[in-house]
């Protein structure tokens, strides 16, 4: 029965959509819904409020740069980066440590891996939350030029739901290296996110770099992400930068694809070994905070 289960795909499906639907129960729960509102609009303008500072010091206010958006929708949308992989490796230190849930979810008929990146949608609803605040203010306040009827719709999209997936499936390999460590090393997504930062041309090209870290923003695929997003809303603004400035569109988007696959076996490949691991271990239902 248990195998059926998990060759079944609207088994998968309905496993996703529950799991889905308890994260966002645990994400939203922790406090009353304006609270919570109030939070979701105030953060990411808060963040977005410390980058405009440091331009505006740094360009004594040259707003009216291409820089500008450049950097401002490359910080924006990497917060989807931090969100879904902090989301997906979190749930196990969540369930395993918090709520003594993990060992049960191995025990029933599901597949953990659709339960991990389920449970990471909540993370993805509020990040999207973000990112859409975000942009808001800095067309309607900071004079960021995007125009709708410009916009590459559908590059936007299919980039978008690209770049969700390679997100996903980094974040299920941060999981099962999760599996394998303490609950002291929980913040995984959000170290490896911040790492990335500087690898994947969000604020600066890669150029700013030392020659010898370079090759490394070149094998993320969250580079070719940000430039295929940055690409659709405002075109020749965002080719203007050196970086990827010799591929087109379609050429991004090829790599881009590829190396989701790539990071998809990857992750799949070493979520799997961790798993096994962690079994061999006896760390699936082992409390690790002390």
């Amino acid at each position: 029965m248990t195998t059926l289960a998990l060759q079944n795909p609207k088994s998968r499906l309905r496993n996703f959509v529950v799991a889905a639907w308890l994260g966002w129960q645990i994400e939203s729960n922790w406090t009353d819904p304006f609270l919570f509102a109030v939070y979701s609009v105030v953060k990411p303008i808060s963040a977005a409020a410390i980058l405009v500072v440091m331009y505006s010091i740094i360009t004594q206010g040259n707003f009216d740069s291409p820089v500008f958006p450049y950097i401002y929708l490359g910080n924006t949308f990497y917060m989807y980066v931090g969100a879904i992989m902090t989301g997906i490796s979190w749930t196990i230190i969540d369930d395993r440590e918090h709520y003594k849930t993990l060992k049960y979810m191995y025990i029933a008929p599901i597949s953990v891996p659709v339960y991990l990146i389920g449970r990471g949608v909540a993370k993805f609803i509020v990040g999207s939350i973000s990112v859409t605040i975000t942009i808001l203010f800095g067309v309607f306040f900071l004079h960021v030029r995007i125009d709708p009827l410009a916009v590459n719709w559908p590059m936007f999209v299919l980039a978008l739901v690209v770049g969700v997936l390679m997100l996903a499936m980094m974040g299920l390999m941060l999981a099962g290296v999760t599996l394998l460590t303490a609950h002291h090393y929980g913040a995984y997504g959000e170290a490896v996110a911040g790492a990335l930062y500087l690898f994947s041309g969000a604020i600066f090209p890669l150029e700013v770099l030392p020659a010898y870290l370079r090759p490394v923003g070149y094998i993320m695929p969250t580079t070719y992400w940000l430039e295929l997003i940055r690409r659709s809303l405002v075109g020749s603004v965002a080719q203007a930068f050196p970086t990827l400035s010799g591929l087109s569109d379609m050429q991004i988007l090829g790599i881009l694809v590829g190396l989701t696959v790539a990071f998809g076996i990857l992750s799949i490949v070493v979520f799997r070994w961790c798993e096994y691991r962690a079994r061999e271990r006896g760390l699936i239902d082992r409390v690790t905070n002390y």
